[in-house]
């Protein structure tokens, strides 16, 4: 087997592999009981290379992983490896199918003040996250408010000119 090649049947004896699996009859999971990743992913070694237990136990009982497709645990458990319990989807699609931030935003319906996430009051900024624009309306009004009064304070109006000291106030001869 070339080092880019995927493993198979032929390379990795299911024996081998179910070795490391434990089947839970109440869930229907499979456990892997062998070395996990740092995020309780399964892992096997194979000829020099940590290979995911679950993206192998999808192509040893299913067959290759489409390419672009990623493996989602339909279980939600990722120590799983029950080939039934995988689906190739793709990456948006399994981030969706989950429980992050991203996931749980996606649902939002309002901004957290409570406007509706509409087309005409939403922004959706170049990294593609959204806004509300009645919020940053509100926050510029308020901005040059502050903004006013704060020159106003200092003894300048909104243009910037210094206000006159005697303005609206009768000037008389002194007398």
């Amino acid at each position: 087997m070339q080092p880019t090649e995927r493993p198979t049947k032929a390379t990795v004896g299911v024996d081998r592999f179910m070795s490391h699996v434990v089947p839970v009859p109440e869930s229907g999971c499979w456990l892997w009981i062998g070395e996990w990743n740092d995020g309780s992913y399964g892992r096997l070694w194979i000829r020099g290379k940590n290979h995911q237990a679950h993206r192998l136990s999808y192509e040893l009982h299913k067959g290759p992983i489409p390419d672009g497709l990623t493996i989602d645990h339909l279980c939600r458990v990722r120590c799983c490896v029950n080939p039934d319990y995988l689906e190739p989807v793709t990456m948006r699609e399994n981030t969706l199918r989950g429980t992050g931030p991203t996931a749980l935003n996606v649902f939002k319906t309002s901004c957290p003040a409570g406007h509706l996430y509409t087309p005409d009051n939403t922004r959706i900024d170049a990294r593609g996250r959204r806004s509300c624009r009645e919020c940053a309306k509100l926050s510029s009004r308020l901005t040059k408010r502050r903004w006013r009064a704060r020159l106003r304070a200092l003894g300048f109006n909104e243009r910037g000119r210094p206000i006159a000291k005697d303005a609206g106030k009768e000037v008389g001869n002194g007398l």
